[in-house]
């Protein structure tokens, strides 16, 4: 009985979750309200309310899971290694292409406000503090080289998105592998593929 009970609930949150990314995409999370969020999911208002409080708190258990998420897929890879960056990049790439719609509403003005800095975040933690530290990049100016370079890829990224993926995961990720490590030199490089 626990078992379908469980299913149950995977299910409700599921179906929440797509829902409020379906509203997300045509309007900002203040104007969405728990009735129009139970309609499309076709769940009743006591069944929203004994599993989140408000559509910002559905909206932050996205965030959060798609944060644990790239987290861990950024702890499977030794960023100082060129050979794995690449490779990491890509997989980034294709995660992100496989949950679009979803990190396409994160990334929009329509989603969580916070994500695009805690994304920022993440990327400097796991990849950009290495590199600084590989090419010995320290002086008063290097604490504004990780936020060039994170925020120029997350507006391509979102672009990308928005633009309907045109680009294969594996061409943005060259993109921006080659942007951070060979700067506009190495964009003619990407550019040429």
């Amino acid at each position: 009985m626990s078992e379908k009970i469980d299913r149950r609930k995977k299910y409700t949150k599921m179906v929440l979750k797509e829902s409020l990314v379906d509203l997300l995409k045509e309007k900002p999370i203040s104007s969405v309200t728990v009735k129009e969020l139970c309609e499309l999911a076709d769940i009743n208002r006591s069944t929203f309310y004994s599993h989140y409080a408000d559509p910002y708190d559905l909206l932050a258990t996205i965030s959060e899971e798609v944060m644990l998420d790239m987290n861990h897929h950024l702890n499977e890879y030794h960023c100082g290694k060129e050979e794995e960056a690449l490779h990491m990049t890509e997989k980034i790439m294709e995660y992100i292409a496989d949950r679009s719609d979803i990190c396409q509403v994160l990334l929009s003005g329509h989603g969580d406000v916070t994500f695009k800095k805690r994304i920022m975040e993440l990327a400097k933690t796991h990849i950009l503090e290495k590199w600084i530290d590989q090419y010995k990049l320290r002086g008063k100016l290097s604490p504004y080289i990780p936020l060039m370079i994170v925020s120029g890829a997350i507006d391509a990224i979102e672009s990308w998105l928005v633009g309907g993926k045109k680009e294969s995961p594996a061409e943005m990720a060259v993109l921006i592998y080659q942007f951070t490590n060979h700067g506009l030199g190495g964009l003619r490089k990407a550019s040429q593929t």
